[in-house]
């Protein structure tokens, strides 16, 4: 029974790659010439061409290194914080039940770090150039980088916070001006 179960399966994938390969081999709307790929004389062909300079949108770094700066030190601590917690789960001194904590709270840093970023991200699609969410225990902090945030615009951040952060008590935004 086996077997012909097996032989079946193999007929099964053989007739099904036969099929795909049928199809691309006749398939009309083919648009590449195998010829011009593996011909030598296409690069010498090729001509650049200059863009306009109307037409070239300006790059603007306005990002804060300020930013750039709490998140390293909040990542170097929260490194620091997960090593300890990989050593209390591979120690052998603690109990299951002190290794089942350091796990469950390594989890959670996990989670706050994926909530911080995802925060960030939604809130840099709002218009701000940049941002800063810092989750410690039931307190987020938001930081923008804007020119000026008026309350109906803070209120938006904390309303996009507390969507996303379910055991949240406090959300403090403060703005970060673009002249720094």
């Amino acid at each position: 029974m086996k077997v012909k179960r097996r032989t079946i399966w193999l007929l099964t994938l053989l007739s099904l790659a036969a099929v795909i390969s049928v199809y691309y081999v006749f398939e009309p709307n083919r648009n590449v010439d195998l010829m011009t790929i593996f011909t030598d004389g296409t690069l010498e062909e090729t001509t650049l061409t200059n863009v306009d300079e109307e037409l070239k949108t300006p790059t603007v770094s306005s990002e804060s290194h300020l930013f750039d700066d709490l998140r390293m030190e909040i990542a170097n601590e929260r490194s620091q914080l997960k090593e300890q917690l990989t050593q209390k789960i591979a120690s052998d001194d603690l109990s299951a039940e002190e290794k089942n904590k350091a796990f469950n709270e390594m989890n959670n840093l996990i989670k706050r770090e994926s909530a911080e970023a995802m925060l960030e991200m939604l809130i840099e699609s709002l218009g701000y150039s940049d941002a800063l969410v810092h989750v410690k225990d039931d307190k987020v902090q938001v930081t923008v980088l804007s020119d000026e945030l008026s309350k109906a615009q803070a209120n938006e951040i904390i309303y996009l916070v507390r969507q996303k952060i379910d055991d949240v008590q406090d959300v403090t935004v403060s703005v970060q001006s673009n002249y720094y």
